[in-house]
């Protein structure tokens, strides 16, 4: 039998607390090669926490994380914000990068779609124009690891299709691992291997499959939730306004691979 691949990264009993508030707690990771896992819940979940986390921004005070050797992460941020008055172009915020010189960054525009902006002011350009070039910047570090922020940021539907399916397409190209973490749920779960629910722990982790009627999960979402199509998972507990878990008396099963 085939050794189990050496992991990209591996979270172990993270905890993370703030003034004495738990906003991590226990949470494990694994994260393969070639994977795009994407990490949802609800605001306030902890998911920006996690992410610095992973980025090695924020050490926890419980657990253990471990990364590859070496790794080389590309992290594309949720928001960027650029004075208005600040004379920068999009080729010189991407030069801006160590070591990348003018031929990088035309590849990587190029590879992302957006290599009509390159002479544009940063200030200018479309939502879906910027979060292409918060990707190609990514990308500059040929990354092993690609962690998203909210890729879809400010893209209207057609484009969000559209850069879920150019994130799938990078995937494959440099062979990288990615985490994302979105709201888009109605898109997302056609463009990921595997989905985590955070609510300060990981409620459950599983495949999308189909559309779900899980009166946990539209608790946690919404009562919209019922039109999306979401893997299966079962919980069996619930969390009361303040993200607290609450024990349920009858768990609400559908499928294996929920996690506490």
């Amino acid at each position: 039998m085939p050794a189990t691949p050496e992991p990209l990264l591996r979270l172990q009993g993270v905890g993370v607390s703030f003034d004495g508030n738990d906003i991590l707690q226990e949470v494990e990771l694994t994260l393969q090669r070639g994977e795009i896992v994407t990490l949802i819940g609800p605001n306030g979940a902890g998911k920006t926490t996690l992410v610095r986390v992973v980025l090695g921004l924020l050490a926890p005070q419980r657990g253990q994380v471990w990364r590859r050797e070496r790794l080389r992460i590309g992290y594309m941020p949720q928001k960027l914000h650029v004075e208005p008055t600040l004379p920068l172009s999009v080729l010189r915020f991407l030069c801006l990068v160590p070591g990348v010189r003018r031929a990088q960054v035309e590849a990587a525009l190029e590879e992302v779609g957006a290599a009509q902006v390159i002479d544009s002011p940063l200030q200018k350009i479309s939502g879906g124009e910027l979060q292409r070039v918060l990707l190609a910047r990514a990308l500059l570090r040929q990354p092993e690891l690609l962690v998203l922020d909210e890729p879809v940021q400010g893209v209207d539907v057609s484009g969000q299709t559209e850069l879920y399916r150019l994130i799938g397409t990078l995937r494959q190209r440099y062979g990288c691992g990615v985490l994302m973490v979105s709201h888009d749920l109605h898109l997302v779960m056609g463009a990921t291997d595997r989905v985590i629910c955070l609510n300060h722990h990981i409620c459950c982790s599983g495949h999308p499959e189909q559309v779900s009627n899980d009166p946990v999960f539209r608790q946690l979402f919404g009562q919209d939730a019922r039109s999306l199509a979401i893997y299966h998972h079962h919980h069996d507990h619930a969390h009361d306004l303040h993200g607290s878990v609450v024990a349920t008396s009858s768990p609400h099963r559908h499928g294996p691979d929920c996690k506490h």
